[in-house]
């Protein structure tokens, strides 16, 4: 079973500018300063986008490689797939994933009205959802 990442979409508005940030790109990639440590359970694995503290998105990890500079490049798959979105707090960097994935979204699947991903985290707290 692979290993899975999280990772905030900083500076997107709206899950338009995440989708942008693929559209023409045969290789996207994201730059980090540390390779995980277990970067070899993620290759296969997946990094799932998180915005407005949902789990909005993933794209299939393809491998890891090094830049001159010594940063490492998280090299992705250039399609984005939208997924059932699940509350996940704000973190920076990248994060291991725990726990199953969530879904993915069949084609035409709508997510109909979704919770605001702080008051989602609240309410599973306190075990209402």
């Amino acid at each position: 079973m692979p290993a899975h990442l999280t990772k905030i979409a900083f500076g997107a508005a709206s899950f338009a500018d995440i989708e942008s940030w693929y559209a023409g790109r045969r290789s996207p990639h994201v730059t980090t300063r540390y390779r995980p440590t277990r970067w070899e359970e993620c290759i296969g694995g997946s990094l799932f986008w998180i915005h407005q503290h949902n789990i909005v998105a993933r794209s299939k990890i393809l491998g890891f490689s090094q830049t001159d500079n010594g940063r490492w490049l998280i090299e992705l798959e250039p399609n984005l797939v939208r997924v059932m979105p699940r509350p996940k707090r704000a973190h920076q960097g990248w994060r291991y994933l725990k726990g199953e994935p969530p879904r993915d979204l069949e084609d035409g699947e709508e997510i109909g009205d979704v919770l605001p991903g702080k008051l989602a985290g609240k309410l599973q707290r306190l075990g209402l959802i």
